[in-house]
């Protein structure tokens, strides 16, 4: 029984893993990324969009192939469920978007924080008032700052000025 038509029908129903460039891809399998130099043919790019996109996925397709290619290569770990590749560390760097931000100059505020040591610590917006034993606002409505100012009546000490405000007093 011969056997080859059917080896050869179904050699050519799949592609080769082995491809080959003019110049040869750089691969930074850190990053899994494949840099292609090679020129692309411009008469097929310039073709009817049925050929581009066949020239380009193919071209893609070669470019997976050659990165899986540089993958399987490299040396592996087995665990209980799979098989992992160990891969090198990053070679090439990728551009930033935008510059690095500079460095801003301290003020004159800042300088002077440093010389002196002085923390900059921010207030808790709340206090315990131990009079109510309750957390209370540090300014404002119900604050603690304003705890003799809501009497409607003071009453005035005796050693005071009986003609003194006592709303100014307690401010």
């Amino acid at each position: 029984m011969d056997v080859s038509g059917i080896l050869e029908e179904h050699k050519n129903r799949f592609k080769s893993v082995q491809v080959d460039r003019l110049i040869p891809v750089e691969h930074d399998l850190g990053l899994l990324a494949s840099f292609d130099i090679n020129m692309l043919d411009e008469n097929k790019l310039r073709a009817s969009q049925k050929k581009r996109d066949a020239y380009l996925k193919e071209l893609s397709r070669e470019g997976a192939q050659l990165l899986v290619n540089e993958l399987f290569s490299q040396p592996t770990a087995v665990d209980e469920d799979s098989v992992y590749a160990m891969l090198p560390k990053v070679t090439s760097t990728l551009p930033r978007e935008k510059p690095l931000p500079k460095v801003k100059p301290m003020t004159r505020w800042e300088k002077f924080a440093k010389l002196k040591g002085i923390d900059q610590r921010k207030k808790s917006r709340m206090v315990f008032d131990e009079n109510t034993d309750e957390w209370r606002p540090r300014f404002g409505y119900k604050g603690v700052n304003n705890d003799g100012l809501n009497q409607w009546l003071i009453e005035v000490p005796g050693n005071a000025d009986q003609y003194a405000d006592q709303y100014e007093v307690r401010r």
